[in-house]
């Protein structure tokens, strides 16, 4: 095989291919800095990888000394101690045989208002945050600041007034109290927040063609927007859910009867004037934390990138 020339200078290509090539001198000279840095790089990344796996192992403590604590007896509860002496059932046994109402009772009426409130929240929200982000209205962004404004309203101010409408309106009697704790929680503003946000991020675009075929605003939302929107409900879903479930304050208020109590107002049960039972307690608390931790596994993926799109646009 010829090796050709180059057509401008009449040098062969080979020659020109060689006097292109760098050294290896210079190869060495040009990647010593790199090579510094990406060393510099690895260390940081292992440091990074070493706070958070301490942090998460700060985090996980409680829950791992709640497990240890679930199988002590009362008086070894109080002792700072990992193996528990005795290894005893009593305090789950207190849990699923002696309590009033009984450990299904409490689960399922939590999970019914949870359930309950995490749906009015998707639905409400999710139209709210698409008519603030994409429909134009007189009043639009002073309505919108005064939905903000909600959040900076302690719910101890509107105890009262809350309170006396419900009673009102007979929820404060029988099977009524689940709907009162359900309305108090129907609807966040900062679900309708993070549902702005999100719709605020996705391309108007897609929106104009939709249009163009001919699609309305709510079939636009529905068929169009609220499909994208699969990130953000996760992660409202995930926040309402959890927060509902933990909910303490308003059940309290709301809920008179100890048969319509949730699991929060049960664990206030195991406190007396003189002495707190820890082993049944924290059997419970150990029962509570599994279904927003299997809620939160199944949704992890979509939450991040809710929470993350999010603040992409304001």
């Amino acid at each position: 095989m010829t090796v050709g020339s180059d057509p401008r200078s009449g040098a062969p290509a080979a020659a020109i291919v060689v006097a292109a090539t760098p050294k290896a001198g210079a190869l060495r000279e040009a990647s010593g800095p790199g090579h510094v840095g990406d060393t510099t790089v690895h260390w940081r990344r292992r440091l990074a990888y070493a706070v958070m796996i301490a942090y998460a192992i700060l985090m996980f403590t409680p829950f791992v000394w709640s497990i240890i604590t679930s199988f002590k007896t009362l008086e070894d509860s109080f002792r700072l101690t990992i193996i528990p002496d005795p290894i005893t059932t009593q305090g789950w046994q207190y849990l699923f045989q002696r309590l009033d109402p009984s450990i299904f009772r409490l689960f399922a009426n939590s999970f019914g208002i949870a359930l309950a409130a995490t749906l009015s929240n998707l639905v409400l929200a999710s139209l709210a945050g698409y008519a603030f982000a994409r429909l134009r209205f007189p009043g639009r962004e002073i309505l919108f600041l005064v939905v903000l404004a909600t959040l900076m309203i302690p719910d101890q101010l509107r105890l009262v007034p809350v309170y006396l409408i419900m009673n009102a309106i007979g929820l404060t009697r029988g099977p009524g109290q689940y709907l009162a704790v359900v309305l108090v929680a129907a609807i966040g503003a900062a679900n309708i927040f993070l549902m702005r946000q999100y719709f605020l991020s996705i391309p108007r675009d897609i929106e104009e063609a939709a249009r163009i075929d001919g699609a309305g605003f709510f079939t636009t939302f529905w068929r169009v927007m609220l499909p994208l929107a699969t990130p953000a409900l996760s992660a409202v879903a995930i926040l309402q859910f959890q927060g509902t479930w933990n909910a303490y304050f308003w059940p309290l208020i709301l809920l008179r009867e100890q048969a319509f109590f949730t699991v929060p107002l049960a664990l206030g049960g195991f406190r007396t004037l003189f002495q707190t039972d820890y082993p049944p307690l924290m059997a419970m608390v150990v029962l509570a934390t599994i279904p927003v931790l299997v809620l939160y596994l199944f949704f992890q993926r979509y939450f991040v990138e809710g929470i993350a799109a999010s603040g992409v646009k304001g």
